[in-house]
């Protein structure tokens, strides 16, 4: 009876680990307000940026997903695109101290030069506040908020979970759709997506 017991005690812990947790930000509803501080020492919130598209991007420059779309040069020219048609671009970096992907504010300062990077800042999140009120759990991991505060997309940036740079021109990107959809007064076709890459190290 006991044995009985713990095997259906056992099976039942594999049933619930594989249901997969609910997002902590819904997708459709109002972006969780926050305020967080760049590598140059500025704070930003963001209510500062009401009225105007968000993109926010989690990275972290050890990870081979997020090698994938920088030395290929696709994040960059999605973020210039972006960035020139007036939509604000925030990378974060929630790595931890000691974890893969942490840097101070003159590391990242550094890796936005060195990758020609286009982002209106990068924010610095080591204590893993920010990505554990948006639930990123990998990176990249990206997120669109409409001019009206909205997360209207959450998920992959693209469509091919490879890591190989050469899938991207064949892949759907995403947030390009979404940034599509958000500028003509649309709702994007897909609003929500399985990120795939490394995992954010909190």
């Amino acid at each position: 009876m006991i044995r009985r017991t713990l095997l259906a005690l056992t099976a039942a812990s594999a049933i619930a680990i594989s249901i997969p947790a609910l997002a902590a930000v819904k997708t459709g509803d109002a972006a969780p307000g926050f305020t967080a501080v760049d590598s140059n020492g500025v704070s930003h919130s963001l209510s500062d940026f009401a009225g105007k598209t968000v993109v926010l991007e989690w990275t972290n420059d050890g990870c081979p997903y997020v090698k994938k779309h920088y030395n290929s040069g696709n994040m960059q020219k999605i973020q210039k695109d972006a960035t020139d048609n007036g939509v604000v671009w925030l990378t974060v970096i929630s790595s931890a101290p000691g974890k893969q992907g942490y840097v101070d504010g003159a590391g990242a300062n550094t890796l936005t030069e060195n990758y020609g990077a286009f982002p209106t800042a990068v924010l610095l999140d080591p204590a893993g506040d920010l990505g554990r009120m948006y639930d990123a759990k990998t990176t990249p991991h990206m997120y669109v908020i409409n001019a009206a505060g909205n997360l209207v997309y959450q998920g992959a940036i693209d469509s091919n979970r490879s890591s190989d740079p050469a899938t991207i021109p064949a892949a759907t990107n995403y947030v390009l759709a979404a940034l599509d959809a958000v500028e003509n007064g649309e709702t994007p076709q897909t609003m929500q997506s399985e990120a795939y890459g490394c995992s954010v190290k909190y």
